[in-house]
């Protein structure tokens, strides 16, 4: 702040209750997916409620750099006329991901085992943001990359001549790394196997499932391990996106910390791989209720009824916990202020090379 700079006062009053129903935008995740998945097809893949922020949009305009047709309907319906699993084409112009570390590293799986080459690039923040952890095992197909040091963008991957499937284990939890690697061997002839010592939200193994790809799940000893055969022809679907979970827990926290509030917040995916900020929230005592369980395109989902939880306790959150909620610690954080005792969140490293130093902000 420069001399010159005025110092603006700030203040704060006391919230009423909230009281009626939050409506949120549909998951980003399946988003991004439900367009990869939809130009990877064969014919017209149509999409209900897409989340129509920057960052979705960034892959929607990547894919159609590759060669698919993605039109807007209206009303937050798209559809996507696929050309099929090794049909990319070669794109003319820079694939620019804007924010969106989701879609920079899921194409990059997706067009690393094509014969072909592309550019990617960020924003300021996402070109600070590490891809080796992506990039690394796109090697083990053929594929080659160059650019900054650290894998960091601006990247150029060249696609493999003749893929070949890769057996991989993941060294940290991340399901941006395990779904690159299986957009990849989707153009692989054989089996690409992908182990994760610790699940990660699985919302490419199911969707991969419902577009008609052959793939197995199985717990081990060594942990999750994924098979996928590769080279299927992917048949085009019609989803319906959930709401996000993400987004649905600030309404759901705010509720639980505002004297007076019962707040609902309908349509929310619930998939086991990212509620867990709702199961910790309900550990230390909040007042949280899922409501109509039901599931929608193979994702359990449910109306969330939150309400104003004076009692809530602080509690150990456990480092297996932090894939399914690693973007809700900050969020988390608040409500911990508010509750008695202390709350400790172990294994949220994964928080410093986000698009920001979330643990410092939280700090």
């Amino acid at each position: 702040m420069s001399g010159h700079d005025a110092v603006i006062p700030m203040s704060s009053q006391k919230c009423f209750a909230l009281t009626g129903q939050a409506d949120v935008p549909g998951d980003k995740s399946i988003s991004h997916r439900s367009l990869i998945l939809g130009a990877l097809s064969v014919g017209e893949t149509r999409i209900e409620g897409l989340l129509e922020g920057d960052d979705v949009l960034s892959t929607g305009k990547a894919m159609q750099a590759f060669g698919a047709e993605v039109v807007n309907n209206g009303g937050g319906a798209w559809s996507v006329y696929g050309v099929g699993v090794g049909g990319f084409a070669e794109p003319d112009c820079i694939i620019d991901c804007g924010n969106s570390g989701t879609s920079a590293r899921l194409i990059m799986g997706a067009m690393a085992t094509s014969p072909i080459s592309a550019t990617f690039v960020g924003d300021s923040s996402l070109n600070k943001r590490p891809m080796g952890r992506v990039t690394d095992p796109l090697a083990l197909f053929g594929a080659q990359s160059h650019g900054r040091s650290g894998g960091r963008l601006p990247l150029t991957i060249t696609g493999a001549d003749e893929p070949v499937p890769a057996l991989y284990e993941v060294p940290m939890p991340s399901a941006q790394v395990k779904s690159a690697i299986l957009f990849a061997g989707l153009n692989a002839p054989g089996q690409t196997v992908v182990i994760e010592k610790e699940a990660t939200r699985d919302h490419t193994e199911r969707m991969l499932t419902g577009f008609g790809a052959e793939l197995s799940v199985e717990d081990t000893e060594k942990g999750r391990v994924i098979t996928l055969t590769g080279q299927p022809e992917l048949r085009p679907q019609h989803i319906t996106i959930p709401r996000d979970p993400s987004s649905a827990a600030f309404p759901v926290c705010a509720a639980l910390i505002v004297e007076g509030s019962d707040v609902l917040v309908p349509n929310i995916g619930l998939n086991p791989t990212r509620a867990g900020v709702f199961y910790t929230l309900q550990e230390m005592g909040a007042d949280l209720t899922f409501e109509n369980m039901r599931e929608e395109g193979g994702e359990p989902v449910a109306d969330l009824r939150a309400k104003y939880s004076p009692n809530m306790q602080g509690i150990e959150v456990p480092p297996e916990r932090a894939a399914s909620m690693i973007d809700e610690y900050p969020i988390l954080s608040v409500v911990a202020s508010f509750a008695h005792g202390v709350t400790r969140m172990h294994g949220v490293g994964e928080l410093r090379v986000k698009e920001s130093d979330r643990i410092e902000a939280m700090a």
